[in-house]
């Protein structure tokens, strides 16, 4: 990581938007270094909970040995498999045997969504979360993620549009909170114009956020050209210092 990048967000982060959260970030590695291994969970666990350790300071390093949850290791490239019956575990179900989570609307229809959703190629690495704060100069961060309320998604949805004329520069798509938080963030950090997303709209991973709570991930090629914006843009104009007042 650029050192001088990261003390210029950090500086222009305070300036803008006080002492709101700051983002987390995400890389693979072969080695851990120094950097803990997240406690195997008894039982079932999202790691979108499971990051709430990482929001407070304290780096974090997961495998596919340590994440319970048989979408989280998908999604985030340890293994390629779903579920036995995930059709009907996404959908309507299967009566007298299995409950389904109804959030699309026929089994067909998730067998043809699966179809489009790739795994970031992890195997045999690891995952490692630091807050930006906690970068050091041999860390390669593959987006910055945002946990935040609505006036900050506000800021950082209007610069992720700054530089772009059709004002598609962030995306929603549906998906589980790691789903669209990380592997989308990964897939899109390889595009020559990746684009924000905006996620945590998934029902099952948003009980683990504070109320009113979303994310925001921007790939690290759009995150620069966002810091280097920060002095030209809105947050500048009165309108953004009513809302830093109250942030």
């Amino acid at each position: 990581m650029d050192l001088k990048l990261k003390n210029k967000f950090l500086r222009k982060w305070a300036e803008y938007f006080g002492d709101s959260e700051l983002p987390l970030t995400f890389f693979f590695t072969d080695d851990r270094g120094d950097i803990p291994l997240a406690n195997i969970p008894n039982g079932w666990s999202c790691i979108i909970g499971e990051l709430a350790i990482v929001r407070k300071g304290k780096s974090l390093a997961w495998n596919g040995d340590t994440l319970s949850c048989g979408g989280s290791r998908r999604y985030l490239g340890y293994t390629d498999k779903l579920r036995p019956n995930f059709e009907y575990f996404l959908s309507t179900g299967i009566p007298g045997e299995m409950e389904g989570e109804r959030y699309i609307r026929t089994p067909e229809m998730v067998k043809e969504m699966m179809q489009n959703i790739r795994c970031i190629p992890a195997e045999g690495k690891y995952i490692v979360f630091k807050r930006f704060d906690q970068l050091t100069p041999e860390d390669e961060p593959v987006a910055a993620i945002f946990f935040a309320k609505p006036d900050v998604l506000s800021g950082l949805f209007t610069l992720a549009n700054f530089d772009q004329p059709g004002g598609n520069g962030v995306i929603a798509p549906f998906g589980s909170g790691c789903g669209t938080t990380i592997n989308q963030a990964w897939f899109e950090n390889q595009k020559e114009n990746p684009k924000a997303i905006l996620g945590m709209f998934d029902p099952s991973a948003r009980v683990y956020l504070p109320k009113g709570t979303f994310s925001f991930s921007v790939p690290m090629k759009k995150f620069e050209k966002m810091i280097g914006y920060m002095d030209e843009s809105f947050l500048i104009t009165d309108s953004w210092k009513k809302i830093r007042k109250r942030l």
